[in-house]
């Protein structure tokens, strides 16, 4: 299992590789990646992304440990993005290794739901309007309950 918090962008293609490689038993892996999208009553300019240091990795790790259990994972891995993004920009990544592909995609739904509602993480859009803080959203809520 991975959680990392980093301002710095990632490499899809290298750290889906890496994490397959280590993935003998598994059946599945399911990945996903968000990106920075644009608005659409103003073009995007950026996306603020803040966080606790600490904080944030130890809920993102306690929520990987849960996936894991829940869905008999076989390994997870989280990467999540803070600082200034543009749009198109690569803001996070979920994958997940499961003996059957229900539970790889699932762990990683799961995963999503919690990072998009729960994770401690701030985010204010940038636009030629002004700035505004992105409020929690109800059908992010509803999408968490189900689990």
């Amino acid at each position: 299992m991975r959680v990392v918090v980093q301002e710095e962008p990632f490499d899809l293609a290298a750290e889906t590789a890496r994490f397959a490689e280590g993935e003998g038993g598994s059946g599945a892996i399911v990945t996903f990646t968000g990106v920075v999208r644009n608005l659409d009553d103003a073009p995007l300019e950026a996306m603020e992304i803040e966080h606790y240091p600490g904080m944030t990795e130890k809920a993102l790790r306690e929520i990987a440990v849960q996936a894991v259990a829940r869905f008999d994972l076989q390994d997870v891995l989280v990467i999540h993005r803070y600082g200034r993004l543009i749009p198109g920009a690569q803001i996070m990544m979920v994958a997940t290794a499961a003996r059957h592909r229900r539970s790889a995609f699932d762990a990683a739904d799961f995963l999503m739901d919690y990072l998009k509602s729960r994770a401690p993480f701030w985010k204010r859009e940038i636009t030629a309007k002004g700035e505004s803080w992105v409020a929690a959203k109800d059908e992010d809520e509803a999408a968490l309950e189900r689990w």
